[in-house]
């Protein structure tokens, strides 16, 4: 329910405690008659539909609901709220300039004493036009510039009060775009039909209008505060007043709603099926341009050939200019481009509803291929560099990248130097943050966190050991590991990722990352390493175990917290309370796993082990299952501090607190099967 609605629903109970009233509502459906209507002048209904005006010059129609609407509350000067829309159809006749236009009034009586035509709409005259004691309020749809009232333009809406001088006028049209920034025109009498809606609350006038049938657009086209208190009498006429003049046109109604109480009665008419008033195009071998233009066909012939060859010469060197403007990095990738038709099509032209995900550099959109491939489409924005540094850090690393933990690209497109977009496998469940921290329906259990964090860590350790190239990914984090279907985990978003030969140090100290995830030497130096994404894997595991985010307003530090409850041997109450309900688990694998995280996520990065150790305990190695060689890897932490596990007292800093080896660690076996298989030589 939104806020306007909430209001007034709280306005409605308060009047009707202190003041009662009865609401005033109506809707009429092409159903107008003589019981529901009143008409005065060239006013009458034609097959049910209102017709203000016929082809009668200097004429006036009105037309009012028969019942006075009370539009203040008992004995008082508080104007009520009220909402109407209404469908109408201005149309032109044949050999008549068309004119003046018409509009939705209250009015204090019934008839047309004190009106005139022509620019005075049946409304007003020469002499009242001004006069506060009107207590005439309207939204008028003028079709001709009068400069006396300070008119716009000829194709004009205007809110009235008491003058044909509008407090606030606009031409007419509607809002639309991304932002309601691009405003489309309409064209009042061309006989199309035409959809308003009036709202009137807390002294405030908005109206809209769009082409019967479409949506209601999001921004009114004129928004105005407007103390209705002086002009309303306790109860009003409400309905419609138009005019012509030596200009003719014809004014129509085709349906009307009106409501004290209910904002969204405009949504009652009905707008299909309605009957047409534009008028019929006349035959184009009649028409003065087709005659002018069989005139002219000698001369466009004679001078036809000096034209193709000037066409010819420019398609010549525009295709010349457009392989010139082609980009080294196209040519390298070009395999994987995506036409951008394709692209376009399969997102519904990128439609909003589509948006499944928005990020610093653009939005990301579900789409379907041809053949009903489901694909997830990644538009980057063209506003500054380093959305398009994103978009080659991705097309140069994913695109060549293969595994099963590795979100898939399927390929790239570019419509121009403005349009760069990246198609990836759609992931049907999501990303994991929104499975851990924000799904209220379903939670991870145990063993499906376990094969999780074993997805992940297989997919980093490629990364780091498996490809021909070292790959630092640099943005390791829950949002950007995403679950198919199958509920298996891939890491997205290649970004900010960086790669650089084996045995190379990176070469990049800019600092780049997620607060919370950011290992201390990034924050230092700006330098990654291998060892900063098992930094940040290790927020991550703990993150999956606790439940709970690495950094929240108003605690502290997901790490920090952790210490603590290691200082205390508490270490089993991190644990998400979630899943002490659903159970599945022993203490020890919590404990063990959530040392695993504060060793990965130790200050001292010497003192990390690397993701190949990392995927050891996960898949539940033993000592006597290792190689030589990856013992002599293991053992490289049997220098690092030795105490008995864990000890530090609370009063110290975290970050120089002793912790267990990797061997005291190593021991792990979690009751979640997963046979070991070599990660590198098995990607998808």
């Amino acid at each position: 329910m939104s806020p306007q609605t909430i209001l007034l629903f709280f306005c409605t109970i308060t009047l009707s405690l202190f003041n009662p009233i009865s609401p005033s509502e109506f809707i009429y459906n092409t159903n107008f008659n003589s019981t529901n209507l009143l008409t005065y002048g060239n006013a009458t209904i034609q097959s049910s539909i209102l017709a203000l005006t016929n082809d009668d010059t200097f004429s006036i129609g009105r037309a009012l609901h028969p019942s006075k609407i009370a539009t203040k509350s008992s004995n008082s000067s508080l104007v009520l709220p009220f909402s109407t829309s209404f469908i109408f159809s201005i149309a032109p006749f044949k050999n008549f300039l068309p004119g003046h236009g018409f509009a939705f009034v209250f009015v204090p009586s019934t008839g047309i004493r004190g009106a005139s035509s022509s620019q005075h709409l049946g409304l007003f005259n020469l002499t009242n036009n001004g006069n506060p004691d009107n207590h005439i309020f309207g939204v008028e749809f003028d079709t001709f510039m009068n400069q006396e009232f300070n008119d716009v333009n000829d194709n004009h809406a205007g809110i009235d009060v008491n003058s044909l001088s509008s407090v606030s006028q606009h031409e007419a049209g509607f809002w639309e775009g991304e932002d309601d920034e691009e405003f489309e025109e309409l064209q009042l009498n061309n006989g199309i039909n035409y959809q308003v809606w009036i709202d009137y609350m807390d002294s405030r006038v908005n109206v809209t209008m769009a082409k019967a049938g479409a949506k209601r657009p999001r921004r009114p086209l004129m928004s105005e505060f407007v103390n209705l208190s002086g002009v309303f009498l306790d109860e009003m006429y409400v309905g419609f007043c138009a005019a012509t003049g030596q200009m003719v046109q014809s004014h129509r109604i085709l349906a009307w709603s009106f409501s004290n109480t209910d904002f969204s009665i405009g949504d009652a008419l009905i707008t299909r099926d309605l009957p047409s008033f534009v008028p019929p195009k006349e035959s184009v071998f009649k028409s003065k341009r087709f005659i002018i233009g069989v005139s002219a066909a000698g001369v466009i012939i004679i001078v036809f050939g000096i034209v193709m060859y000037e066409v010819l010469a420019w398609r010549k060197r525009t295709k010349e200019k457009k392989k010139e403007e082609i980009e080294d990095w196209e040519s390298e990738y070009w395999p994987h481009r995506i036409d951008y038709r394709q692209v376009h099509a399969a997102t519904k032209g990128f439609a909003e509803e589509n948006v499944i995900g928005v990020g610093g550099n653009g939005k990301v959109y579900k789409g379907t291929l041809e053949g009903g491939v489901d694909v997830a489409v990644k538009r980057f924005s063209h506003q500054n560099e380093r959305g398009i540094r994103e978009f080659l850090a991705e097309v140069s690393s994913l695109g060549r990248l293969k595994h099963r933990n590795l979100v898939g690209i399927r390929g790239w497109c570019k419509q121009d130097r403005k349009s760069l977009i990246l198609l990836y496998d759609y992931m049907e469940n999501g990303s994991l943050d929104k499975r851990i921290f924000t799904s209220k329906n379903s939670t991870l259990s145990w063993e499906e966190r376990i094969k999780i964090l074993k997805d992940a860590a297989n997919g980093i350790l490629y990364l780091h050991e498996g490809w021909e190239a070292k790959v630092l990914h640099r943005d390791i984090k829950a949002s950007n590991l995403l679950l198919d279907k199958e509920m298996n985990a891939r890491l997205g978003d290649f970004g900010l990722a960086r790669m650089h030969h084996h045995g190379q140090l990176a070469s990049t100290t800019q600092v780049v990352g997620t607060v919370g995830y950011m290992a201390p030497e990034v924050v230092r130096t700006g330098r990654a390493s291998t060892q900063t994404d098992v930094f940040s894997f290790g927020v991550l595991l703990l993150e999956v175990v606790c439940g709970r985010r690495s950094t929240e307003e108003g605690k502290p530090g997901l790490i920090e917290y952790v210490w603590r409850l290691m200082d205390r041997g508490e270490v089993i109450n991190g644990l998400d309370e979630r899943l002490k309900a659903k159970g599945g688990y022993t203490n020890e694998e919590v404990e063990r796993l959530i040392h695993l995280g504060l060793l990965c996520a130790y200050p001292d990065p010497s003192a990390r082990p690397s993701m190949r150790q990392v995927v050891k305990v996960l898949e539940g190695a033993t000592d006597g299952m290792e190689s030589e060689e990856e013992g002599m890897e293991v053992n490289l932490l049997d220098g690092i501090r030795r105490s008995r596990m864990w000890s530090a007292g609370p009063h110290q800093n975290y970050s120089d607190r002793l912790h267990p080896t990797f061997d005291e660690i190593l021991p792990l076996s979690f009751s979640v099967p997963l046979s070991s298989s070599d990660i590198i030589t098995k990607g998808r």
